[in-house]
């Protein structure tokens, strides 16, 4: 026990003794805060919610100027979409004016035709790998003649066709055969049809064409000029000293008054801005279908073509404009000028190699059989 304990007594009144009740003592200043804190929460939260309201604001405003964005370009496609159906108008009557479908259904057959005669040729040289240098040489005449006709039918090419007939003939006088006069005969006499016949030069008149169509860009309207000749015709009236008052009155009013003795004359109005793009725009079509004949030997086309272009010169400019002078005489000089040929026809020529080569065979075949006779009757005499 230490010194500090009570006695017992003492403890025991002590226990006896009546609790007395607390006393309740003011809360200290650091129970304040809480309320603070929640005021700050709340600053808080009321700049949150007014950084949400701005940036919904924002998002609203950028989403209206995407829409109007949107809206612009949409309207971007439907003008596009304008200028498409336009230019789909403008091919559709441009094809309008190609040829028919049988023309091209004709030029397909043929190109198919080509394509099978070289199918021919490969199938034939094939077959005759075994055979003499000659004979592959005379079926390469043939397949040469039957290459000429194709050209002259299909492209009307008289250039390569009389190089192709050429090299036909020289392989027939390299065989140094009496048989094949006829042939020859025939050879020689499509050389000569071919030689007098004159080859139109259509790639110069595509470049021609195409020279005009780049100076259509650069063609301007006159406009008339009033030049002034001399003096007046009151002008005589003037005295020998100097010139009267009524010659000096007409003078100043001959400047707002022109007499025309032409006065029946057509005036035509001068082309300005869009009258005048679509001028330019009808004749470089006009040039443009001119090219496409030129290059295909379409004479009923390029003809048409060209009288086209006059008119649009003739109709909408005036004659003294110097541009339109010098094309419109190109224009007439182009318009004479021929793009389709009449071409000599092969038919003949081409059965005259062919029964040669026929006959050449059957010759050939006349000459083995003799041989193979003997061998058979050796091999019969040899079996008992």
């Amino acid at each position: 026990m230490s010194e500090t304990a009570l006695p017992k007594d003492d403890a025991r009144s002590v226990l006896d003794a009546p609790v007395e009740a607390p006393v309740e003592t003011a809360p200290p200043a650091a129970v304040q805060r809480p309320g603070n804190g929640l005021a700050i929460v709340a600053l808080l939260l009321g700049a949150a919610g007014v950084a949400v309201g701005g940036w919904g604001v924002w998002q609203v405003r950028h989403l209206q100027a995407y829409n109007q964005q949107q809206l612009a370009q949409v309207q971007a496609l439907n003008d596009q979409a304008q200028n498409l159906k336009l230019n789909e108008q403008r091919i559709s009557a441009r094809l309008e004016q190609l040829p028919a479908v049988d023309e091209l259904e004709a030029r397909a057959r043929l190109v198919t035709q080509l394509q099978g005669d070289q199918q021919r040729l490969n199938q034939r040289l094939e077959t005759v790998l075994g055979a003499s240098r000659k004979d592959w040489r005379l079926a390469e005449a043939e397949h040469l003649l039957r290459l000429a006709s194709l050209r002259l039918s299909a492209l009307q090419d008289i250039s390569s066709a009389q190089a192709l007939v050429q090299g036909a003939d020289e392989i027939l006088r390299d065989q140094n055969d009496p048989g094949s006069f006829a042939a020859r005969e025939q050879v020689a006499k499509t050389l000569v049809a071919l030689r007098s016949t004159e080859q139109p030069d259509r790639t110069g008149l595509f470049l021609r064409l195409g020279a005009l169509r780049d100076q259509v860009i650069d063609l301007t309207e006159l406009a008339p000029e009033y030049k002034d000749r001399g003096d007046s015709l009151l002008g005589l009236t003037a005295d020998g000293d100097g010139a009267s008052r009524w010659a000096q009155w007409w003078d100043q009013i001959s400047r707002y008054i022109r007499i025309d003795f032409n006065a029946d004359k057509n005036v035509r109005p001068l082309l300005a801005g869009q009258s005048l793009s679509q001028v330019r725009l009808a004749l470089s079509l006009a040039l443009e279908q001119a090219q496409w004949a030129a290059l295909n030997g379409q004479a009923a086309v390029y003809t048409q073509s060209l009288a086209e272009a006059r008119d649009v010169l003739t109709g909408n400019f005036n004659p003294d404009n110097p541009q339109s002078k010098v094309m419109l005489e190109q224009v007439g000089e182009l318009s004479k000028q021929r793009v389709t040929v009449v071409t000599p026809d092969l038919t003949g020529t081409l059965s005259a190699v062919q029964g040669y080569l026929e006959r050449r065979n059957v010759n050939a075949e006349d000459s083995i059989k003799p041989m193979a006779k003997p061998a058979a009757d050796t091999v019969q005499e040899a079996t008992p």
